[in-house]
C-alpha cells in the first residue's frame, strides 16, 4: 500500500522539552510502521529545528523528495501544555509547512507513483497557500482514495472549509466532540452518533466514518453497517500522536479488507499503545498493539 501524506511537520514545545510532530507527520510515522510505503509532503526551514525534523523524519524513512527546505518561515512549532495526559495547543503560524510548493514536474511524479491513499487534515489547509497545494494534489490524484482526519484546532479552521474538505473525502475519521460539531454547524439530526454517522456518509457519499470515543474506544459507520468497538485498558503517559495512530491503524485495516469490527479494533489497540509511551512517535510493532488486553 502506498500513502501521500500533505501537512504539518512541527515541533511539539513542552515546558521542558520539545518533540517532532504535526497530525499528518505522526500519522506518517505510524503507517511506516505498518510497512506501507508514504510519501510525505510538508516544509521545514534552513534553521536548527528544520535541521533536527529533517535527521529524525530520515531516521523515520520520511526524508524523501516532498519534505522540502525553505528559507522562511521558521519550521513549524506549538506550545503544549497536558492536563492529565490530555494535550492543549497553542499553535504558531505562518510556519515552514504553510510555504510547500508542488511544482508541475512534482505532480507529474506523484501521479506516476499511483498512491492508493491521499491523507489530508484540517490545520494545514487553513491558510490558502496550503490549501492550494493540496487543492492542486488531489487533482493529480483522482483515483487516491482520500483519509480525512478532521482534527480540529482553535482558530485554525472555518465552516466553508470544512465543507470543503468534507466533500473531497471517501473517510472521515473524527472524535466525539467534532461530530457534535458538524451537527450544530451543518444541520445534523441531532440524535445518536449512529444517526449522526449515517447522516455524514449521505450528506458528504463518505464509504467510512470513524468516531473515537476515548473510554469507550470507537464507533465505525462503514459500508451501511454500524460497529463498536471497545477501548483497550493501558496506563496513560501521554495522549499526544495516540489520535494519529489510531487513523494509521484504522485506515491500515480498512486498507487490507478487514471487517470493521476488526479495523475499529486494531485502530483502539495502536492508538491505545502508543498513548502508553511518552512521544508522539514511539516505536512500536503490531504484534504489541494485538497483545494488549
Amino acid at each position: 500500500m502506498h500513502i501521500a501524506v500533505i501537512g504539518e511537520i512541527l515541533w511539539d514545545v513542552f515546558d521542558d522539552e520539545e518533540r517532532l510532530g504535526g497530525a499528518p507527520f505522526n500519522f506518517a510515522a505510524h503507517t511506516a510502521q505498518l510497512g506501507s510505503k508514504v510519501t510525505f509532503l510538508s516544509a521545514v526551514a534552513d534553521d536548527a529545528r528544520g535541521a533536527a525534523a529533517r535527521a529524525q523524519a530520515r531516521e523515520l524513512g520520511l526524508d524523501g523528495p516532498y519534505l522540502q527546505t525553505v528559507d522562511a518561515p521558521p519550521t513549524g512549532h506549538v506550545s503544549v501544555q497536558l492536563d492529565d495526559g490530555q494535550p492543549d495547543y497553542e499553535i504558531h503560524r505562518p510556519a515552514a509547512y504553510d510555504a510547500l510548493a508542488l511544482d508541475a514536474d512534482d505532480l507529474d511524479a506523484l501521479a506516476a507513483s499511483a498512491p492508493d491513499w491521499l491523507y489530508f487534515g484540517t490545520l494545514f489547509a487553513h491558510l490558502p497557500a496550503p490549501r492550494a497545494q493540496l487543492e492542486r494534489l488531489l487533482e493529480a490524484l483522482p483515483k487516491a482514495k482520500r483519509f480525512y482526519d478532521v482534527n480540529l484546532r482553535k482558530d485554525s479552521w472555518s465552516e466553508p472549509l470544512l465543507l470543503t474538505l468534507l466533500s473531497r473525502a471517501q473517510v472521515l475519521k473524527i472524535n466525539e466532540d467534532e461530530a457534535r460539531r458538524l451537527e450544530e454547524l451543518f444541520g445534523g439530526p441531532g440524535r445518536t452518533l449512529e444517526h449522526f454517522a449515517a447522516w455524514a456518509a449521505r450528506k458528504w457519499r463518505l464509504e467510512s466514518v470513524a468516531i473515537t470515543r476515548g473510554a469507550d474506544g470507537c464507533s465505525l459507520f462503514h459500508d451501511g453497517c454500524w460497529v463498536e468497538a471497545p477501548s483497550v485498558a493501558v496506563e496513560l503517559v501521554d495522549a499526544v500522536g495516540a489520535g494519529d495512530a489510531f487513523s494509521a491503524g484504522l485506515l491500515y485495516g480498512l486498507s487490507q479488507g478487514w471487517p470493521a469490527e476488526k479495523a475499529g479494533a486494531f485502530a483502539n489497540r495502536v492508538g491505545a499503545l502508543v498513548a502508553s509511551r511518552p512521544g508522539a512517535v514511539p516505536r512500536w510493532r503490531a504484534e504489541e498493539a494485538w497483545a494488549l488486553g
